[in-house]
């Protein structure tokens, strides 16, 4: 079969009429150009070979909401108060809502006027380095596919609240779980979309009961105790160990708002990313203070700080369910609260391990196509599934899964720490990618009023996430430096994803000499365009008439 491609001569600035006189079509080998910012040949797939757009409004809304409510929020905020107190715990998890609320409009600025599954690996690498794409590409492909190693083992140990070992090994539930998200995941992207939509609805009605039974409770109507702020008022309260147990909770809140940037691979297949994108991207101040905040707040209110069963909610197994800060505000209002909040957490970590399924075939696609990882790697079959990134990401979760269970424990909590930094500098890539892209744009003659979305409190956003990113990233060892005897395993464990990070980038630096990418060659050129879409993009880099106009004068 014959691979067709189409291409369209240079651009003039003067109108969208002449743009349009001026295309040619040529079938070359299977490859799409399209003009660029700079350049009037930029190489994209056709459509034959590229991802689906099956991604509707309402599924990049519910992805964007389920990226940050899981295990963070319905487990580990409890460890969160018991370390830092009620309002400490605020203070930390409002500290880091803002810089993920920053992060994000920049993430969003960008995935509108170039929306690609690559996302902010492929916006590193053309706008800051190459071998930072590279880096951050690797690193986030690696932290979701141990991720979902993670959430099987998760599921299978939540299960066991219910189901006993003895009658069906952990494994097999493992297995199970995996094979499910493997099915979801070779269905289509709208699978993918309709599964999260549903156990993002699910989430979101559990915050909202709790929330509202959490403001009974505290005010008597249900248990007949009008809490008020007593728990505020107790010895230690409401701040504890001061800035210190503060900073204790950044890595925690940190955690627990990783996934949200998944908006932003989701949107190279939303059906339309200049709209629907910046739709997402505006409920996340809303969620966040919805979710996060309140929640925490309604808790604090709730459970004393010194309650033993807050500082034992941070990790995911049976017994943790039962003293989850959810479940014991819950059962002040009914007693099977249990069972119902295990059922959720059951589907949180199952959501949590089909999007990092997704997040990392999508990564690893994107990275082969732009050449920094084995070609196999970039197809995708007829339905626009990346079937041999989605085989690839299985088996390294597998082996990951295997690691748990027959390998040193030591080695499977360094993987988790590599993982689990690796979200922390996807977000560091962002800031720093928006804020060249910014500069590049503005530099190449675009227009800012002119783009689909602005980010908010541009220059401020970036740096101000990028700095406080930062704290959070050289910040993980912070406990155990005031420990009287700091264990160096641990701190190793701490740190470790740090060097394998730096190992990538500058191995790859070094090998392909990359240099930082100069403002006026960076590339702002878009693939997956439908037909519609071609006038828009050029619309969006065409000097404005009227702008050239006034400068003439």
């Amino acid at each position: 079969m014959t691979k067709n491609s189409i291409q369209l001569e240079g651009m003039p600035s003067s109108s969208r009429s002449s743009s349009q006189s001026t295309r040619s079509i040529q079938k070359v080998d299977g490859v799409t150009n399209l003009p660029s910012f700079q350049s009037d040949h930029q190489p994209i797939l056709a459509a034959e070979n590229e991802l689906k757009r099956g991604l509707k409004a309402r599924h990049l809304s519910m992805i964007s909401i389920a990226g940050t409510i899981g295990t963070g929020l319905f487990l580990a905020s409890g460890s969160s108060i018991a370390g830092a107190g009620p309002l400490g715990a605020m203070i930390a998890y409002t500290m880091i809502g803002s810089m993920v609320f920053f992060m994000m409009t920049s993430l969003g600025e960008m995935a509108t006027l170039i929306p690609t599954a690559g996302s902010f690996n492929t916006y590193a690498a053309r706008f800051v380095d190459p071998a930072l794409g590279f880096a951050l590409g690797i690193n986030y492909f690696l932290n979701w596919a141990v991720t979902v190693a993670v959430e099987i083992a998760a599921a299978a140990m939540i299960l066991q609240f219910w189901v006993s070992p003895n009658i069906l090994p952990s494994w097999v539930w493992s297995l199970i779980f995996l094979l499910f998200m493997v099915f979801v995941n070779v269905l289509s992207v709208r699978a993918y979309g309709e599964a999260e939509y549903w156990f993002s609805v699910i989430k979101v009605l559990t915050v909202i009961i709790f929330i509202i039974v959490g403001i009974l409770v505290d005010a008597g109507a249900v248990g007949g105790d009008k809490i008020g702020f007593r728990n505020w008022g107790i010895e230690g309260a409401p701040i504890v160990d001061g800035f210190g147990g503060i900073l204790g909770v950044f890595l925690v809140a940190g955690f627990s708002f990783q996934g949200t940037e998944l908006i932003g691979i989701a949107a190279g297949e939303s059906e339309n990313p200049r709209k629907n994108v910046p739709k997402a991207i505006k409920q996340v101040f809303w969620r966040i203070l919805l979710f996060y905040i309140i929640s925490i707040f309604i808790i604090g209110l709730v459970i004393p700080y010194n309650d033993p069963d807050l500082l034992n909610s941070g990790s995911v197994d049976k017994s943790a369910v039962a003293v989850s800060p959810f479940t014991l505000v819950l059962e002040k209002a009914f007693k099977p609260a249990s069972h119902v909040m295990n059922a959720v957490i059951l589907i949180t970590v199952l959501s949590a391990g089909n999007s990092g399924m997704y997040a990392s075939t999508r990564t690893l696609l994107m990275l082969a196509r732009d050449g920094k990882a084995p070609t196999i790697f970039g197809r995708v079959n007829s339905r626009g599934i990346p079937m041999q990134a989605l085989a690839c990401t299985t088996v390294i979760s597998a082996i990951c899964f295997c690691f748990s269970l027959f390998g040193s424990g030591q080695v499977y909590n360094w993987l988790l720490n590599i993982s689990s930094i690796s979200g922390f500098i996807a977000w560091l890539g962002i800031a720093l990618s928006h804020y060249r892209f910014r500069r590049a744009y503005v530099a190449q003659g675009g227009d800012v009023s002119r783009l689909p979305y602005k980010a908010a409190m541009f220059p401020f956003g970036p740096i101000y996430a990028l700095l406080l990113c930062t704290v959070v990233v050289f910040g993980q060892g912070y406990s155990e430096f005031t420990k009287p005897q700091p264990s160096a395993i641990n701190l190793v464990a701490c740190y470790i994803g740090l060097p394998f990070f730096v190992i990538t980038y500058l191995g790859y630096k070094i090998y392909y000499k990359t240099k930082l990418v100069p403002l006026m060659e960076c590339d702002f050129s878009v693939s997956n365009l439908e037909d519609g879409d071609i006038d828009e993009f050029h619309e969006l880099y065409e000097p404005s008439k009227n702008q050239a106009d006034t400068k003439d004068q």
